[in-house]
Order: structure tokens, then C-alpha cells, then sequence
């Protein structure tokens, strides 16, 4: 239920001695299986997890502390790496930087008095 987000069977009206179980898997006599991917029970949890954005407040050597602003997966005492970001700032470079490209949008550059009058 947890994992998979599945509902329980009804706890009264015949729901029967059984509220977590799974219920019909597939169809019956035709594909004679079960396909692939189904839900069911299995192992959940213990995921690598990134999180970006975290700011390093305080960086204290004689503890051996870094005081992170954010949230920070796992349980208490766990392992954490802690590394710089890969990610580079796009830089904007001349005067008209924003301006599209595409020469559909060409004219709304030319005369912006038009382009404003053709949204009317």
C-alpha cells in the first residue's frame, strides 16, 4: 500500500478476513499470467538521493562540523557526501541576449508597435 499507493479492500460489507492483501492480479483464463511490471510486495527504500541547492553556513575544522541551511536525506549520524555543484550559470552576452532567434518572431523585433497590435 505504502509503495505502490494501492488501496485496501473494504473493512466491512464482505470485505473479507483479509484488508492488505492484493486482490485480482490480471485476467484469468486468457493471458494465463501475469504481465510485467505489475505491483506487489518488494523492497523499498534505501535510494541514493541528490539534493541541490543546500547552502554550507559554517564550516567549523576544530569540531569537524559543517552547518548546512536545508534538508538533508537519511537518518541521524548517516553518511553524507557533500560536493560542489557541476552546473555553470548561463551568461547572457551582448545587448539584444534575450532576444529569440527564430526569424518567424523577426518581425515583432522590427516594429513592436505591430506585434502589440496583432495580440489585440
Amino acid at each position: 500500500i505504502k509503495r505502490w499507493g494501492a488501496q485496501r479492500t473494504p473493512t466491512s460489507h464482505g470485505g473479507g478476513p483479509v484488508h492488505r492483501h492484493a486482490g485480482s492480479m490480471g485476467s484469468g483464463t486468457d493471458p494465463s499470467r501475469i504481465f510485467k511490471g505489475k505491483i506487489g510486495a518488494g523492497h523499498m527504500g534505501v535510494d541514493q538521493v541528490t539534493v541541490q541547492n543546500l547552502d554550507v553556513v559554517q564550516v567549523d575544522p576544530e569540531l569537524n562540523m559543517l552547518v548546512i541551511r536545508g534538508a538533508i536525506p537519511g537518518p541521524k549520524g548517516g553518511l553524507v557526501y557533500v560536493k560542489s555543484t557541476a552546473k555553470i550559470a548561463p551568461v547572457k552576452k551582448g545587448e539584444g541576449a534575450g532576444i529569440s532567434l527564430n526569424p518567424q518572431k523577426a518581425s515583432a523585433r522590427v516594429n513592436p508597435q505591430k506585434a502589440s497590435a496583432r495580440s489585440k
